[in-house]
């Protein structure tokens, strides 16, 4: 029922947005980051359930933590740079989401690179 809440604040939030933008539009304006900022930090607390339950199932499988703990950077990574990029491109600065975007994908392309090397030095092993 998190999700009929969470929907409720957006659009209660979006309708009294719209009601201010035609008077004060940076009232509008702040009304929509503080929905986005408590949306986030609600997607926050799903997180640390998700992680919770990824701990547990790694006790289970044996993986070994430096994988587990760069796939959560990876995720973590990608929900923040698209929360941000998505208020840059309302702000109407999509040039700097671009960017944040850019960042975030090198970001996670250097997350990657010691999994993909030993990846490829385990294949490497077997042939």
């Amino acid at each position: 029922m998190d999700i009929v809440k969470t929907a409720a604040v957006g659009i209660g939030a979006v309708l009294l947005a719209l009601i201010f933008k035609t008077q004060r539009p940076e009232y509008a304006t702040l009304i929509h980051l503080a929905c986005c900022v408590a949306i986030f930090f609600c997607i926050m607390l799903k997180m640390k359930e998700v992680l919770s339950y990824i701990t547990r199932l790694s006790s289970y499988i044996h993986i070994d933590d430096t994988y587990i703990s760069s796939i959560m950077k990876m995720v973590g990574i990608t929900y923040i740079s698209e929360f941000a990029s998505n208020i840059c491109k309302d702000a109407g600065y999509s040039s700097v989401a671009g960017q944040i975007q850019v960042f975030a994908k090198l970001s996670v392309l250097v997350l990657s690179m010691p999994v993909l090397l030993t990846f490829l030095t385990t294949v490497g092993e077997f042939l």
